[in-house]
């Protein structure tokens, strides 16, 4: 097992160091001139060669990429090329903006995925598993920004129950901030749930198809006790998996949802950084979203080894 782990988190810093090489190789071939956008259409070829050089853009592409890895490593991201702050102080309370979103959404749809999943499981081919999947493949189907825009028209034009707009500010209230964020949150717990509530029917179904819950039943043992008890138990690991992989989404995966409803998270920060050609903004950006999800995906390896007995204590070996 513990072998196992290793390879895990060697194998997810790995693909932490592709996603730099790609982060860094997808900015260097973005369009346009960094120096021509932030000095505008009259800038003269003195200045712009001199910007360039202040900027750091006439040293070879290596070694700045070399130099960048070395200040990501170090918590150093440089500092913005449109204002000239350091990135960091830029980024992390978007970033912060974007965690506490996602953990708005995450505490309401993993629960109630997950245990409507089993419900749908253990009332196969009833109105309720029939219900239920139809609407999980309707939220599964519609775009994110498309969700959005329905609750605005729905939920805020309408109504006027909620704001349309997810707009925060530091030291707003706690309730005033829950109002302002509901309806990015509820685009997110729909498209979460349906992906979720599939996953853990399915695997949940799969476990029930083996010989074992067959003997369960032929033991007199309820439906309900038996999914409880001996299907959903193992199934846990894929269902973990599936979580994890949702929770990322819920992290990585916000940048049409903040757009749509101007929420001031990291997704709308490397928009806007791509629109200014901010180079070590969207690095900075684009790095953490990797980081994000390659973590969370390790994080789903090792707890799927741990919830797996015949991982946990290969063949052959002492447990």
């Amino acid at each position: 097992m513990v072998s196992l782990i290793a390879k895990r988190a060697g194998l997810g810093l790995l693909t932490l160091w592709l996603v730099s090489v790609l982060v860094f190789a997808g900015t260097e071939i973005l369009p346009g001139d960094v120096a021509g956008a932030i000095l505008g259409q009259s800038a003269t070829p003195e200045s712009l060669a001199a910007l360039r050089s202040e900027l750091g853009l006439d040293v070879p592409a290596l070694q700045r990429y070399f130099d960048w890895l070395g200040g990501i490593l170090t918590g150093d991201m440089g500092r913005s090329m449109a204002s000239g702050q350091p990135v960091s102080d830029l980024l992390w309370p978007r970033f912060r903006n974007t965690m506490a979103l996602a953990a708005y959404a995450g505490v309401i749809a993993v629960p109630l995925a997950v245990g409507l999943g089993i419900l749908a499981a253990a009332k196969r081919g009833t109105i309720f598993d029939r219900a239920a999947n139809i609407a999980a493949l309707a939220f599964v189907s519609l775009p994110e920004y498309f969700l959005g825009l329905l609750l605005v028209l729905w939920l805020s034009v309408k109504t006027g129950w909620l704001p349309s707009l997810a707009d925060t500010y530091e030291g707003m209230g706690l309730t005033a901030w829950f109002t302002a964020t509901t309806l990015p949150m509820l685009v997110l717990v729909m498209v979460t749930m349906a992906q979720i509530l599939r996953m853990t029917r399915t695997t949940v179904l799969g476990v029930m198809d083996q010989p074992y819950i067959e003997t369960a039943f032929l033991k007199g043992l309820k439906n309900g006790r038996v999914v409880m008890r001996h299907a959903a138990p193992n199934a846990a690991a894929p269902i973990v998996n599936v979580v994890s992989f949702n929770i990322a989404y819920l992290i990585t995966g916000v940048v049409l949802v903040e757009a749509v409803f101007n929420y001031n998270g990291l997704g709308r920060f490397m928009v806007d950084a791509v629109s200014k050609r901010d180079l070590p903004m969207v690095q900075a950006a684009a790095m953490i979203f990797g980081a994000a999800y390659v973590i969370l995906n390790m994080i789903a390896d090792i707890a799927a080894i741990a919830l797996n007995p015949r991982l946990r204590h290969p063949r052959g070996k002492e447990a």
